[in-house]
């Protein structure tokens, strides 16, 4: 049901990884338009008054209820609910770009105030659903719940820590084994949890050969395809995306530099990683700690890196702290196709 939500997050991430604001002008009538349906279709659920997507549903995955599975529809189920709260306030900063009449953002935000939020269940659990049906022996392949931690950006270590630990919680009792795109899910959703030697287990995993034509193992052909009957291209996309999320992650308005990088990649070099405020980034790195980095621009703007160590930005003018999770921030102004060069201060 929330599909042109999802969509939309698409149109949105597109102008963050270019800066382009002519772009922008094309693509936001959609989201606009899909923040007018949902301004409509949104109704107040009776026992907490919050705002739901009704009907809704988990993707392929039901809840068990007195020992039953008989079934899918519900009212609010997380993943809508995480869609719904990531296009409004999506919309809100590109309505802010364009000029927006502000009567149309102050709806917005008064709406998402009531949408109903992420619970954490019984057993420690992001719950599935409103209600507090999830089964740790779920094994499940999809993790929709977790849509809010990757490709969303409303879960981290650093603003909601509660709920980082109960998606984590989720997602370990879902377990590793999967096929398809839900493994290179899981690849990515484990970099956004920081824990990179998990990331690279399921990376190893997903790219085991196989020649299982019915692909119910997972595994990749020898022609490289994603095996999932027949195969899953979004698998082979997935996984690099999840790569690339443990090289570098810049939904949180920072660049993260090596967030989840795996034991196995103690020492590396990497070129042309693109990031969210139209950068683009190189990096090498040994004993799992950043040597040097060379960041480039599409744009007059404020960079900011977040870094295991302290770091210092050659040629400029840049400022440094440390935050209460250990990390180094290092704030600089950048030019428009100017090059930075940023070397370990230790």
């Amino acid at each position: 049901p929330t599909c042109n939500a999802w969509f939309c997050q698409h149109l949105w991430d597109q102008y963050l990884f270019s800066g382009d604001k002519d772009y922008l002008a094309e693509v936001y009538p959609i989201m606009r338009g899909a923040c007018e349906f949902y301004l409509d279709f949104l109704v107040r659920e009776p026992q907490n008054n919050w705002l739901v997507v009704a009907p809704s549903y988990s993707p392929e995955n039901s809840p068990s209820v007195n020992g039953k599975r008989d079934f899918v529809i519900v009212a609010g189920a997380t993943m809508d609910n995480q869609m719904v709260y990531d296009l409004f306030h999506n919309t809100i900063q590109a309505a802010t770009l364009m000029n927006e009449h502000k009567s149309f953002t102050d709806s917005l935000q008064t709406v998402a105030k009531h949408l109903a939020p992420m619970q954490v269940g019984r057993w420690g659990q992001l719950q599935e659903w409103m209600e507090d049906w999830d089964n740790p022996q779920d094994h499940h392949r999809h993790v929709s719940h977790l849509w809010g931690l990757y490709p969303g950006r409303q879960i981290s270590a650093y603003n909601s820590p509660v709920l980082f630990e109960a998606a984590k919680k989720s997602l370990i009792a879902r377990g590793d084994h999967s096929t398809g795109w839900s493994m290179g899910w899981k690849v990515c959703l484990w970099a956004r949890l920081l824990d990179g030697n998990h990331a690279y287990k399921l990376i190893t995993e997903q790219l085991h050969p196989t020649t299982d034509e019915r692909g119910q193992n997972g595994g990749t052909y020898p022609n490289l395809f994603d095996a999932h009957p027949p195969f899953q291209i979004d698998g082979n996309f997935g996984a690099t995306a999840g790569i690339a999320e443990m090289l570098i992650q810049s939904h949180r308005n920072e660049l993260h530099l090596l967030p989840a990088i795996p034991q196995v990649w103690s020492e590396g070099k990497v070129c042309g990683l693109r990031a969210r405020g139209g950068f683009e980034v190189d990096m090498e790195w040994k004993a799992k700690v950043l040597s040097q980095a060379v960041v480039k621009a599409s744009s007059d703007r404020i960079c900011r890196i977040r870094t295991s160590i302290p770091v210092k930005v050659s040629g400029c003018k840049f400022s440094s702290e440390k935050d209460k999770s250990g990390y180094f921030l290092t704030t600089f102004q950048v030019k428009k196709n100017k090059i930075y060069k940023i070397i370990a201060d230790i």
